[in-house]
């Protein structure tokens, strides 16, 4: 049996967040520029996730590995991408 694959980007979220709702938009402007799509992933419906990330969201993950947390950054982001 095949392992689902991780999305390139997926961005730890929550309900209320207001650095949440900042993120995704400026996340989702990026990833139309490198023809992606990011996945959304509210961390209260994992204990897991809520355990580890608590309070530290949002949380930008690239290829399953923390890029940045409560902002994006952008620079970066753009360079991990290829499209700098």
């Amino acid at each position: 049996m095949t392992e689902p694959e991780t999305p390139r980007l997926q961005l730890l979220t929550r309900d209320g967040c207001h650095l949440c709702a900042v993120a995704a938009e400026t996340l989702g402007r990026l990833a139309e520029e490198a023809s992606l799509t990011v996945t959304a992933v509210d961390v209260d419906g994992d204990p897991e996730l809520q355990a580890e990330f608590g309070d530290r969201v949002p949380v930008v993950l690239l290829d399953g590995r923390e890029h940045s947390y409560f902002t994006v950054d952008v620079p970066r982001l753009r360079r991990d991408l290829g499209t700098a």
